[in-house]
């Protein structure tokens, strides 16, 4: 089977770093009309110039509802359907601190970048994916946070794991239109918003890197990979399903690897430096 998406019609939200840029560039090699949401305009104007006239690139805050309509009309106006729609816009927001300490606008500022905008953006986007005909695909990136609890995070993994039920009922609803929904769900990747050198102390990367089973964090184009999967003819017969893109951290559960690479469900403790 070859993989391609020639002919398709392809919007990706969040598209201008990290992993939306990313899958903007793996669909663009396989031949898809790309078609960007981002609300950066210095990052606009940056993919206009690298992928040139062929490409719609729109500065567009998601969280807005008429931004969001004068997208969906932009796309109706070059294109006249859409084949393919990647929710991606997300974020932690920088907040991390217990229930207690969250204000009403913590909490509706999580709900707008990491949910609501998935419900304004598909519902706009649903008429130009039927005027296609020919079915499509919807993918919504969500995390793996979204499948495990989280403290001083709980707004962003309660509305995280909402993604995986906006996901599987929309799946159901857009079924007898032959549009497939499902979701990828990162763990840690270095990306601009999560930049790992600044995260990890240096020196403690490999030892970093021993907390996964795969033994890395993840990089945008494991994401990229998967995205692909779910948009191409590969994955005909998937949706209202979730794709872990996590080097198995999930599985992984409460165990932990020892230095010689053994598994051990007890609390690992380093013989201590003497000074």
């Amino acid at each position: 089977m070859k993989i391609t998406l020639e002919g398709k019609i392809a919007l990706i939200t969040g598209g201008g770093a990290g992993i939306g840029r990313a899958i903007v560039a793996a669909y663009a090699d396989l031949g898809a009309k790309i078609v960007v949401a981002d609300v950066d305009p210095g990052k606009c104007e940056r993919l206009r110039t690298e992928l040139g006239d062929g490409a719609l690139v729109i500065e567009t805050d998601v969280r807005d509802p008429a931004a969001v309509e004068l997208l969906r009309q932009a796309i109706a106006d070059r294109h006249g359907r859409l084949d393919i729609l990647v929710n991606n816009v997300g974020h932690h927001l920088g907040t991390f601190k217990p229930l207690t300490e969250l204000s009403d606008e913590d909490i509706d500022a999580q709900y707008a970048i990491n949910l609501r905008h998935m419900f304004l953006v598909t519902r706009a986007m649903i008429p130009l994916m039927r005027a296609a005909g020919g079915g499509g695909s919807i993918i919504n990136l969500s995390s793996i946070e979204g499948f495990r609890g989280c403290p001083y995070n709980v707004a962003y993994t309660t509305f995280k794991h909402a993604v995986t039920g906006f996901t599987r009922a929309m799946s159901l609803e857009l079924a007898n239109d032959l549009i497939r929904v499902n979701l990828i769900a990162p763990e840690t990747t270095d990306t601009e918003q999560v930049p790992l050198d600044l995260s990890i102390k240096p020196g403690f990367r490999e030892d970093a890197n021993r907390t996964l089973p795969l033994n890395r964090f993840g990089r945008p184009e494991d994401h990229a990979g998967a995205a692909v999967y779910l948009a191409t003819e590969l994955s005909s017969w998937v949706t209202g399903t979730e794709m872990l893109v996590d080097g198995g951290s999930l599985t992984q559960n409460i165990f932990k690897r020892t230095a010689d690479g053994a598994w051990t469900v007890m609390p690992l403790v380093r013989e201590s430096c003497s000074y």
